[in-house]
């Protein structure tokens, strides 16, 4: 790759899988959710692309609420596999956006997010996740699967990373917009 570095005009945002009856089985929801918004809305602000998957929706429910009104709805890919890079019609919507670099946020970090960061590895992607926007019903799952993708190559990062890696410049207008924002 050609920088470890995440650049807004090479990333797209995947949200993996937040839906009504996975939620309130994780680990600190709230958190969760509120993570995820505030990095869809920098995403949005920022011009960075926004993919939404929702795994076996009839089964457990559309998005959250909070998040989905944050995604258009042509951004909403549905799933029965766990990998969204398996699932042909996620991998054709990641392909279909072009860009080089992916940041995922969501849940199950061992499960859903964990298969996804992997495949979308082997597929030559850059792939980050994102620490304090996943979670697992329980927190040693979670811990053992950025374990285990940060040794497969998968940056971990936070969401404030995101957030000064996509800025990229301090002292601009635009970056005093975002700190007035985002950074309360």
């Amino acid at each position: 790759m050609d920088s470890d570095l995440l650049r807004a005009q090479d990333s797209c945002l995947l949200l993996v899988d937040v839906q009504e009856k996975l939620v309130p089985a994780v680990s600190a929801p709230e958190k969760l959710i509120a993570n995820c918004a505030w990095l869809m809305e920098l995403a949005s602000v920022l011009g960075v692309p926004l993919l939404v998957s929702e795994q076996y929706p009839g089964g457990l429910g559309p998005t959250v609420a909070q998040l989905r009104t944050l995604a258009r709805e042509d951004a909403v890919m549905e799933k029965v596999h766990f990998s969204c890079a398996e699932a042909p019609s996620c991998r054709s919507r990641i392909a279909a956006v072009g860009r080089t670099q992916i940041v995922l946020a969501g849940i199950e970090a061992h499960v859903c997010v964990l298969q996804t960061a992997l495949d979308l590895l082997r597929l030559g992607k850059q792939v980050f996740v994102v620490a304090d926007a996943v979670s697992s019903r329980s927190l040693l799952d979670a811990e053992v699967a950025l374990g285990r993708m940060r040794a497969a190559g998968v940056a971990v990062v936070t969401r404030e990373m995101v957030l000064f890696e996509w800025a990229h410049r301090g002292a601009t207008a635009q970056f005093r917009a975002l700190s007035a924002r985002f950074l309360k």
